[in-house]
């Protein structure tokens, strides 16, 4: 049998529209978006299919869009026979991989990330806090030039792939590093369409609030390891996996050292399940070589399904 890890992505990709072949295909992901409906107290169907992206954009509505597109998906892919060896979120994604691995129910899932989308949106003022994607400089020479900001918050919010590190901050703070970033040697510094500044010091006013709905959530120990956020490294236990949550709001996604971690564990395909091919372009950059899918139409589905049951 093949071994396969699934990679779930996380906020920045959505798009109107995304889910809805699936909706209009099968029944069950009908009736899973329906109760999405229900439980949000929202019509997060309309949003997702309609817009306006603007709207979609919004922290609180991108987040259970995502994750009940990526359900979405790996239902039908466990229904198909396809299970997981391990899994891994980028950001938001995480809550899709401990729901994939079984450590929380869709059903409290949509109103957590909903939640947290909230507290984030609600943690910095609106438009003062910003991310930007920094190309060509390593983690420590990011550092290093941080250092010369003194008056603004800046933090490393996603070390991505090699060559690809994430900063978040204060807007002003973010316009201070791009300069400095550039002068030093950075190819690129790329504003993000955000809106606010995720996984930096600045979100830790969210921490408390999220810490008690969270303690009220009932997590599950997992059979299936869920590589975290925040330490890199494969979790199974219900309350470490609620620990590293909390810590997730306000550190920085360690996404290119999980992915080391699991190319080491004799994976034979890594599969993007969800909305988007980020994840799978930030997987070629760190392991060429490594075998990707990302499946997030029927057409890409099939095509994995089928390379999955060869020779099976």
């Amino acid at each position: 049998m093949k071994r396969v890890a699934f990679m779930f992505p996380g906020q920045g990709s959505q798009d109107v529209g995304m889910g809805k072949e699936f909706y209009e295909h099968y029944p069950e992901v009908k009736e899973l978006f329906q109760q999405a409906n229900d439980l949000l107290n929202k019509d997060i169907i309309s949003l997702m299919f309609e817009g306006p992206a603007e709207n979609l954009t919004e922290t609180e509505n991108a987040q259970p869009a995502l994750l009940l597109t990526s359900i979405a998906i790996h239902s039908l892919l466990t229904k198909a026979g396809v299970n997981p060896a391990m899994t891994v979120g980028h950001s938001l994604g995480e809550y899709s991989a401990l729901v994939a691995a079984g450590a929380l129910s869709i059903e409290s899932a949509l109103p957590l990330v909903a939640t947290r989308g909230k507290l984030m949106e609600e943690a910095f003022p609106k438009g003062q806090g910003t991310m930007a994607a920094v190309l060509g400089l390593s983690q420590e020479e990011i550092e290093q030039n941080l250092k010369g900001i003194t008056e603004e918050i800046v933090d490393i919010a996603n070390l991505n792939c090699p060559g690809q590190v994430v900063i978040s901050g204060s807007q002003a703070g973010i316009e201070e590093a791009s300069a400095l970033l550039k002068e030093h040697g950075a190819k690129r510094v790329l504003p993000l369409n955000v809106s606010g500044p995720f996984h930096s010091r600045l979100m830790k006013s969210a921490n408390e609030e999220f810490a008690n709905y969270l303690n009220k959530v009932e997590f599950r120990d997992v059979d299936i390891p869920v590589y975290a956020n925040v330490s890199a490294q494969p979790v199974v236990a219900s309350n470490e996996i609620k620990e590293l949550l909390i810590k997730q709001l306000y550190s920085p996604v360690r996404f290119d050292e999980s992915i080391r971690h699991m190319l080491e564990q004799d994976v034979d395909a890594f599969v993007e399940v969800g909305n988007g091919k980020v994840l799978s372009g930030l997987l070629r950059k760190i392991d060429r070589k490594a075998k990707t899918f990302a499946v997030q139409d029927m057409k890409s589905m099939d095509e994995f399904i089928a390379w999955y049951k060869e020779d099976a």
